[in-house]
């Protein structure tokens, strides 16, 4: 008997270590580390951005100490650092004439004006003023020289929309390319707006937004104008709901055309002349997945485009002649590069930054230049750490900030030709009591599903962490596809504000598995119509976590994420529900058939087909186990909230319990009040649900 109750206290006394009660002190740890909190009092200089002043004398930059923050000049002539004056705090030069700026658009050679008046183009002469109508089928949702914008809020039932105004001269004054706005058959999402104190019933706010599949959309035309005799050409070849982009050749009267075909799996580029009205096919790319990656830039003075392309299995640089259509691959190897930073037209060097060429960690970025004459690249940033960094508009310089997750920043000028470090600007400074360190993430790596390819993760664990000890789990997600998670840098780090949460209790990671951005396109291309699998790697990392490390306890595992990280959140304990136990999933885009067009689009295909059906989480609801909170901001414009409200409609049809929490004044992004209290609404959910203790609400954020 008396081994019996040994045993038993035993048993109560383990259960008890590892449930016990959370405190004050805890909260107020976490709040130590709260992003806003470290920014401002305990972390200081964690990166640098230069300014760099017109005439090309140097930079401005700001660094912070206890007296606060003060503003420097570097003088690239004599190498020294002085005081600079405080950034006036009036308009800026163009701010007064803002009205003419954004209703009107001088030529070049300033002989004409280009204005529109009742939804049609006119040109009025400068100085007589005397005006000539270019369109006459212009009407109110057929506009000409219009756009619709992004979350452009549309008050009441008939409310009437902001005006735009956009027109684009040749080099020479003979031309003037617009777009014709045709809103005609397009369709709104809406939103009511609860939050206004004066109002005793909600404000109906809409917004033009197709969703993936739809025809009835906005659509864009763009239409050229002689200047002189007034005909115009208006390519309806190119009418679509992505718009083409049309640039001019300076010193020339043709122009280049970028298509994006519907789906996104073909780009074409082309030549056009106006005085003929021809276009000539340039390139053509086409992909079986998406492309995602393709980005120009025009270099008349070498009559070529350079571009980046992942055609070749690797995001690289190319050259396009525009003569000969002659394309060349400028850069070699299996590496990715983010984009092009700068061109030194007079040099023919091109600045770019990349990230998998060095033999490190393949999310670090690093600093090169190439030249477009002998195709030698060199490394300007040779340091093993990640490099961010900001090229001087000629070249000369770059200003790169040195750090990784776990290595504070240092912030440094470089020489634009060799790399060479040429003065050490800042160092990160942590304000911390004597004796006391700042606990920083930990890199861990495992292999993905395939068995070969390495995955990437970071570790955050409490300050007071203690290895003999088993804590619960929480991934940090956002599968992107169009982005990546891992921390290659101290200030995203800090950013994710991952050290505040595991305060309370937890070990927080944030993985990257296949499916995401910034590797290979075999890598990206795990995820094309794939996305409800998009975490599968994260249950293998955080499953080999377990294996590794005695301290992680994979019977209990949470997940939180915003936007497409909110999807990924709901999605985890609706595909996996005997893995993921709790999930906070915040303005999420809980069926892809209901968001904006484009980003689905682009990474589940178009047109839509099962594969939609197949990964969304309102269609999974019943899989339900587990504890789910999902909150939106109720005026969210970029993902609407009706998606929210129908997967609690179908939780609710399935008998599932759940939690839900609107915040009827919040867009996509929560700011303010709002924001402090998403933010405790989630450590607590966790608090309580995964840790399994009381949580304590009456603590300050700030």
């Amino acid at each position: 008997m008396k081994k019996i109750a040994a045993l038993l206290s035993g048993i109560f006394i383990v259960s008890v270590s590892f449930s016990q009660p959370i405190t004050l002190e805890d909260y107020n740890r976490a709040i130590s580390y709260f992003r806003n909190n470290l920014a401002k009092k305990t972390i200081w200089n964690i990166s640098l951005t230069p300014a760099w002043l017109r005439d090309s004398s140097g930079f401005t930059y700001t660094i912070q100490d206890a007296d606060g923050t003060h503003r420097k000049k570097y003088d690239f002539k004599t190498g020294a650092i002085s005081d600079a004056p405080d950034e006036p705090t009036g308009q800026r030069t163009w701010e007064g004439s803002s009205r003419r700026r954004n209703e009107e658009a001088a030529s070049p050679d300033k002989s004409q004006v280009a204005f529109v008046k009742d939804y049609n183009l006119y040109l009025k002469n400068e100085p007589s003023n005397e005006a000539r109508q270019l369109s006459t089928d212009g009407a109110k949702n057929y506009e000409y020289a219009s756009y619709y914008g992004w979350g452009e809020l549309i008050e009441g039932e008939n409310g009437e929309r902001t005006p735009h105004f956009s027109v684009n001269w040749s080099p020479d004054s003979k031309w003037l390319q617009a777009y014709i706005c045709d809103l005609r058959n397009g369709k709104k999402m809406y939103l009511l707006d609860w939050s206004i104190d004066s109002l005793y019933k909600p404000k109906l706010l809409s917004y033009y937004r197709g969703s993936p599949g739809d025809t009835d959309m906005v659509y864009m035309t763009p239409v050229v104008f002689n200047t002189a005799t007034g005909e115009a050409h208006r390519l309806d070849e190119f009418r679509n709901v992505n718009t083409v982009g049309f640039e001019w050749i300076p010193g020339s009267a043709k122009a280049i055309i970028y298509e994006r075909e519907r789906g996104y799996q073909k780009v074409n580029l082309y030549l056009y002349d106006p005085s003929t009205k021809a276009k000539e096919l340039l390139y053509t790319e086409s992909s079986p997945t998406n492309i995602d990656n393709f980005n120009y830039r025009l270099v008349s003075e070498w009559n070529q485009l350079i571009f980046t392309s992942e055609k070749d299995g690797w995001k690289q640089l190319y050259a396009l002649n525009l003569k000969d259509k002659k394309v060349t691959r400028l850069t070699q190897g299996d590496y990715y590069v983010n984009d092009i930073g700068l061109i030194n037209r007079k040099t023919g060097d091109i600045f770019f930054t990349a990230k998998g060429k060095e033999g490190t960690n393949p999310y670090y970025d690093f600093a090169y230049k190439l030249n477009i004459k002998t195709r030698k690249t060199t490394l300007l940033t040779p340091e093993k750490e990640n490099h961010e960094v900001y090229f001087s508009p000629d070249g000369k310089f770059l200003v790169d900030n040195i750090s990784t997750m776990s290595k504070p920043n240092r912030a440094a000028l470089r020489d634009g030709a060799t790399g060479k470090i040429l003065k050490e600007l800042s160092q990160t400074q942590i304000n911390l009591a004597q004796g006391k360190t700042h606990p920083l993430p930990e890199e861990f790596t495992t292999l993905g599903r395939d068995g070969k390819t390495t995955i990437y993760a970071a570790i955050w664990k409490p300050s007071n962490f203690d290895p003999s000890k088993k804590y619960p789990v929480i991934d940090q997600t956002y599968t992107g596809p169009h982005t990546y998670m891992f921390p290659n840098g101290f200030g995203k780090a800090l950013g994710r504000g991952n050290q505040a949460l595991a305060e309370l209790g937890f070990v927080v990671v944030a993985i990257d598995g296949l499916g995401t951005a910034g590797r290979s396109k075999a890598f990206h291309n795990v995820s094309y119509k794939n996305m409800g699998q998009n975490l599968l790697d994260h249950v293998i990392a955080i499953k080999a976590m377990g294996r590794q490390f005695s301290w992680i306890d994979t019977t209990k595992v949470g997940i939180f994420g915003h936007s497409a990280g909110g999807y990924d959140a709901g999605h985890a304990v609706l595909e996996f529900p005997d893995f993921y136990k709790v999930a906070v999933a915040s303005s999420a885009d809980h069926d892809f058939r209901m968001e904006k067009d484009w980003w689905p689009e682009m990474y589940m295909g178009w047109p839509v087909d099962s594969s939609y059906h197949k990964v969304s989480n309102i269609t999974m609801a019943g899989n339900l186990k587990g504890k789910l909170l999902i909150v939106h901001g109720g005026i969210d414009e970029n993902v609407n909230p009706s998606a929210t409200f129908k997967l609690a409609e179908a939780l609710v049809n399935a008998d599932k319990q759940f939690d839900m929490l609107i915040l009827p004044s919040q867009h996509h992004g929560y700011v303010g009040k709002a924001s402090d209290y998403f933010q405790k609404k989630l450590w607590n959910y966790f608090v309580e649900h995964l840790r399994g203790v009381e949580p304590i609400w009456d603590f300050k954020l700030r």
